[in-house]
């Protein structure tokens, strides 16, 4: 049954009205909910968690820069804030085969320098940050996942739409049916992280990126271990840049040590490269045999996996952030700092902005407007000039990894030293992520050694230590366009790319029974929710939507 006749025969939905409807319950929409509950102790919020429970879905390395936490909640070290492990030095390595190099302390640039952050567990702290929401009367909906945005018939919009629950595979109404729930609000907030399924929507509609660069992503592949006492070096900070990436592809690998003998780890390969036969997953397990990463882990446990598609934060590629009715936040508008690997501060402080304009437009009664007044502060903000001083940072590494080491050099390093805080160029992108493989004839294929089950993992293993769970009796949430181009286009030009650029082992290529040849198989129920299929897919066939509420991954301590 299709939405409108489900509406038709079970319909109307319940409503619930709000001053601010907020979708997604990690940093940035928590930070807005909590700004703004601080400015107009009155506003009535909502804010709607598709994972069964804060944190659940969050994957970020993580160190974090307090600043903007710090301006949100001052006193965050007496409320109980879980950054208990300060960054206590810096590595950055260039690695070989075999070999590493160290960059001399001095050489280091000043994206790297992590002095004064801690290195956290990200969804620990959004945990924390929902504990305080809550503690301000503020309304939290976890495994509710908004699947609908609403508009009113000026074609503002109102509100978003929980998705049908109960729903069997061939999308009929089952005996556990429940109609989604419409959440109405003078404002509504999109939250989703990067790609948000339903910012990816308003986008389009608004025409939010007309005039702006091309948004390019990386996907971020991660582990949790827990290691021997005597391998543990809480606080230190390793980065890697060189094997066992081809000089141009961009990627590098980082490794931080959390108290309580464990580290996390992973590798991020920007999803631009263009062979298709490239494994991101492949390539993590292969970059942990590196003498220089094994010697961290080697003895150890490994304990958690994850995946997610990350922004590459060049603010050339913001869209405009506000549209009838509401706003984009965090990674669902591209606010992070690739060069220094960080958004949580950056997520942070764009939802503060945004919820200082939203306590003066509700206090004057205005509702389904645009806030100008948070992309204006946005313009005037630390934020901003952070991430003008590196909006070039990714671009230079599409010109090649020796080129984008120089220039990052340059200028993270030189134009520092000399006083200029900014680089006085800008490069820019026109060229999405999606077109960049090139036909499988010509390229190498990758040969990638067999794991080891004690340092080197398979694809099914790793999910299974992310807790990944969703009712198998559903309509898959990963959908397709078309059901002839996987085999006709991907696969035949592309050598089936999507089975290899999912983290998770959803996509397979396996017989066809029916008519010979080939056929795509979907293992929707793999899926950790990190979105590369929606981005790389070449033929933007393959649309992610959101499966019921509570499903997906359930991160713990990553």
């Amino acid at each position: 049954m299709t939405s409108e006749e489900i509406l038709a025969q079970f319909g109307p939905r319940e409503s619930m009205e709000y001053d601010v409807v907020i979708v997604g319950g990690g940093p940035a929409g928590l930070a807005t909910a909590i700004r703004l509950k601080q400015l107009k102790a009155d506003a009535n919020i909502v804010v709607l968690e598709k994972g069964s429970e804060p944190g659940a879905h969050i994957l970020s390395g993580a160190v974090m820069d307090p600043r903007a936490l710090t301006e949100l909640l001052p006193n965050w070290q007496e409320l109980g804030a879980p950054l208990n492990q300060p960054v206590t030095g810096d590595d950055v390595l260039f690695l070989s085969e075999t070999g590493s190099t160290r960059t001399p302390d001095w050489l280091v640039p000043r994206n790297f320098h992590n002095h004064g952050c801690y290195v956290i567990s990200l969804s620990d702290v959004v945990k924390w940050l929902a504990q305080q929401a809550e503690g301000l009367g503020i309304e939290i909906f976890p495994g509710f996942a908004a699947a609908e945005v609403l508009y009113d018939e000026q074609g503002r919009v109102k509100g978003v739409a929980t998705g049908n629950m109960g729903l069997g595979k061939d999308g009929e109404p089952t005996d556990h049916f429940q109609l989604g729930m419409e959440l109405l609000g003078k404002y509504t907030i999109f939250a989703e992280g990067a790609r948000g399924h339903l910012g990816k929507q308003l986008l389009a509609k608004y025409k939010l990126t007309e005039g702006k660069d091309t948004q390019t992503f990386a996907i971020g592949i991660k582990e949790l271990w827990e290691i021997p006492a005597n391998k543990a070096q809480p606080g230190k900070v390793v980065h890697t840049a060189g094997w066992p990436m081809e000089g141009d592809t961009f990627g590098g690998g980082f490794l931080y040590h959390l108290a309580d003998n464990k580290v996390t780890l992973g590798f991020v390969i920007g999803l631009d490269y263009d062979n298709p036969y490239l494994s991101p997953f492949e390539e993590m397990q292969r970059w942990k045999t590196h003498p220089a990463i094994r010697a961290h882990i080697e003895g150890g446990k490994r304990i958690g996996y994850g995946a997610r598609a990350i922004n590459n934060g060049t603010p050339q590629a913001l869209p405009k952030t506000v549209f009838p009715g509401g706003a984009l936040i965090g990674c669902d508008a591209g606010y992070l700092n690739a060069a220094r690997i960080k958004g949580s501060h950056a997520a942070i402080k764009s939802g503060m902005l945004c919820a200082e304009a939203l306590a003066p437009a509700l206090e004057a009664g205005r509702a389904l407007d645009e806030l100008a007044a948070y992309p204006e502060a946005f313009e005037k903000s630390w934020l901003n000039e952070e991430l003008q001083q590196t909006r070039n940072f990714k671009l230079w590494f599409k010109k090649g990894k020796t080129t984008g080491q120089l220039m990052a050099g340059i200028e993270q390093w030189l134009l520092p030293k000399i006083g200029i805080a900014s680089p006085p160029w800008t490069l820019h992108n026109h060229k999405a992520d999606n077109t960049a493989l090139r036909p499988a004839a010509e390229c190498a294929p990758i040969a990638y050694p067999k794991p080891d089950g004690k340092l080197t993992f398979d694809r099914l293993s790793s999910v299974f230590i992310s807790n990944t769970n969703h009712e198998e009796n559903q309509p898959a949430h990963l959908t397709l366009k078309s059901d002839a181009v996987p085999v006709q286009v991907n696969l035949a030009k592309y050598a089936g790319p999507e089975s290899r650029y999912c983290p998770a082992g959803v996509y397979e290529f396996v017989p066809n029974e029916a008519g010979g040849g080939e056929r795509l198989q979907i293992n929707a129920q793999n899926c950790v929710h990190c979105k590369t299929c929606d981005i790389k897919d070449p033929t933007q066939n393959i649309v992610w939507v959101t499966p019921e509420g509570g499903g997906g991954p359930n991160y713990a301590g990553m």
